[in-house]
Parts: structure tokens; C-alpha cells; sequence
């Protein structure tokens, strides 16, 4: 059985991973690959932030993340599929690679996310 999310290099390895499967996947990858030019080197960290915040309340993650999707929704606009695809790949990810508290509260956190996202947008 895999272990639970410890620390950041925990994160990180989850991060990545599941980036890895969005990069490539047929239904929201282009929100990465066309709509906007990601930078993946700060992307990710960002992302890392994030989710250590979420985790250990580091206060490290400053962002609006509500903001930057709305950007994405003027060139593309987002729907329920792409959030149901980014949720399901979120969930695979982190259940293939973890198990306990701190991932069901990351897997948690991410449809309130995606809840929230597609109320403001």
C-alpha cells in the first residue's frame, strides 16, 4: 500500500505526475499546449506552493487563481468536462501514487477547487 503525502518532495512527485498526464491529454491538454503559453518551470512551482500551503500552512502560495482562469475562459471557455477531466486525472494521479489523510484532503480540496472555479467563471 502506498504511503500518505509527508512533505514537499511528496508533493512535488504528485505535481509533476499528474502534469505529466495533462501535457498529453486529449480533452484538456490544449488549455496548456495553445490557449495559454505556459512556463512549466514556474508553473509547477507555483503549483507545489500551492498545494504545500493546502497541506502544512506555509503561506508560500501567493496567487489569484480565479483571476488567472478567468483569463483562460475569455480565449477558451471552460466548462464541466474540463473540470471533470481535471479532477478525474487529479484523482488517478494521486491514487496511484499515495494513500491516507493528506491525499484525500488534496483530492477534497481539488473539486471544491473546481466547484468554486466553475461558479465564478
Amino acid at each position: 500500500m502506498n504511503s500518505d503525502i509527508s512533505n514537499v518532495s511528496d508533493i512535488r512527485l504528485l505535481v509533476e505526475a499528474f502534469y505529466e498526464k495533462i501535457k498529453t491529454d486529449p480533452v484538456i491538454g490544449f488549455f496548456f499546449s495553445e490557449v495559454m503559453d505556459v512556463n512549466w518551470d514556474e508553473h509547477l512551482i507555483r503549483m507545489c506552493d500551492f498545494w504545500e500551503n493546502v497541506l502544512f500552512y506555509t503561506g508560500k502560495y501567493e496567487g489569484d487563481p480565479i483571476h488567472t482562469h478567468r483569463q483562460i475562459n475569455k480565449i477558451h471557455q471552460t466548462g464541466p468536462a474540463h473540470f471533470d477531466r481535471w479532477i478525474l486525472l487529479f484523482n488517478e494521479t494521486a491514487d496511484s501514487l499515495f494513500a491516507g489523510p493528506n491525499i484525500e484532503k488534496m483530492k477534497s480540496h481539488s473539486r471544491a477547487i473546481a466547484a468554486v472555479m466553475q461558479e465564478k467563471l
